[in-house]
């Protein structure tokens, strides 16, 4: 594995940790500012809502800077967004930190993933995409209850220095291991050949693609402590260990997800869509059974996080020729996504359904996503078009 992909990975990692962490030290961040827990959770919104809207607007007006030096500006208002959350004294400007971190967050992984496919040779593509991804999962097994630990040992601004101190190594590895032709590489094109890319059906079933599988996950593992709880029975001191072998089974997935898609894209993609549907349903009928449930869960992460290498490898290949707008939709996706999937769920669960109706959900998303799928690789087979020749480096 290379030093550049290794940098970009730590980078994504201390992305991934900042977006999470909130969660396990919000009600002392709550206790420490004022506020109540569910207003302290507004953090979390608002930081998935910069991510949507903030991203994609600054990596179009970013476009003309160098990979480079995009990345480690990136970085920098990173590890300057942490500093400004630790030592912020109020709530509202901790809101306006964790925005301003949101907002490069989602442009990061944008400019990120064309760079990882841009200095790899192009049978390993998949395994780059999924190695940024990677960031996220790890971020989650890792990096919250690690941050979590680190805000219960000290205080809740000391976690908010350490991701800090993560995102500062991170941006040096950057500067001092990313190829000399990535510091010079732009991407040449118009503000209208950004936009005129999003009609290309490639591109649009691949965000159709995207946020329905993440309205079926989310729908879901919002509330999958109370299922496991409350549906399947077990303890809670056992909820937590199940959830971080679910994260490692979603890091596997990544990978094999990024391998398939370096072998086989399309039948890959449409094979992992059918088989979460497979697991949803699973989950539906085993719930009641804690051995059973436990097992399926796991499975379910791995084959919940296999889609995303594949889906973003063929936006990548398909807008390769102005790729920094879409390549940031991509996260608009996932966020928008999870903001649906945990609405709906919740509307469900206060309509009456109960916990153990939420799978369906997620079969139903995933089934969708999978016949999209088929009916994308048919317009390829079809119409005969292939991706465009990536825009020369300026």
């Amino acid at each position: 594995m290379s030093l550049p992909l290794i940098a970009l990975f730590l980078a994504a990692f201390a992305f991934g940790t900042a977006e999470f962490v909130i969660a396990g030290i919000l009600p002392d961040v709550a206790r420490g500012l004022g506020v109540t827990i569910p207003v302290a959770g507004y953090l979390i919104s608002f930081y998935a809502i910069g991510i949507a809207i903030g991203g994609p607007l600054l990596a179009v007006a970013t476009k003309k800077l160098t990979r480079k030096v995009l990345i480690l500006l990136l970085g920098s208002v990173f590890v300057v967004g942490q500093v400004l959350c630790a030592i912020a004294p109020t709530f509202e400007l901790l809101m306006l930190a964790r925005i301003l971190v949101s907002v490069v967050h989602g442009a990061y992984f944008g400019i990120a993933a064309i760079v990882a496919v841009s200095i790899v040779a192009p049978e390993k593509r998949g395994f780059a995409v999924a190695l940024i991804l990677s960031g996220l999962t790890v971020s989650n097994i890792l990096g919250v209850p690690g941050g979590t630990a680190i805000g219960n040992a000290f205080d809740w601004r000391a976690t908010f220095w350490a991701v800090g101190a993560i995102g500062l190594v991170a941006t040096l590895a950057v500067a001092f291991f990313l190829p000399r032709n990535v510091a010079s590489a732009t991407t040449s094109g118009s503000f209208m050949r950004e936009f005129r890319v999003l009609g290309r059906p490639p591109i649009i079933t691949c965000l159709a693609i995207t946020v329905l599988v993440m309205i079926g996950q989310y729908s879901l593992f919002t509330y999958v402590a109370p299922l496991l709880t409350e549906v399947t029975g077990l303890d809670e001191g056992l909820v937590p260990w199940l959830l971080l072998l679910y994260g490692v089974g979603s890091t596997v997935g990544v990978f094999i997800g990024g391998r398939l898609a370096d072998w086989r894209l399309m039948p890959s993609l449409i094979t992992i869509l059918a088989l979460q549907a497979v697991m949803f349903t699973a989950m539906y009928f085993v719930s009641p059974y804690p051995m059973l449930m436990a097992v399926t869960t796991i499975i379910w992460g791995g084959v919940n996080f296999a889609f995303g290498s594949p889906v973003q490898s063929r936006v990548l290949a398909w807008a390769a020729d102005a790729p920094n707008l879409v390549s940031a939709l991509i996260p608009t996706g996932f966020n928008v996504g999870i903001a649906i999937g945990a609405i709906l769920g919740a509307a469900l669960i206060d309509a009456g359904f109960g916990y153990g109706v939420l799978p369906l959900i997620g079969a139903a998303c995933s089934a969708l996503s999978a016949a999209i799928a088929l009916l994308s690789a048919i317009w390829d087979r079809r119409t005969g078009a292939t991706p465009p020749i990536p825009a020369p480096a300026e």
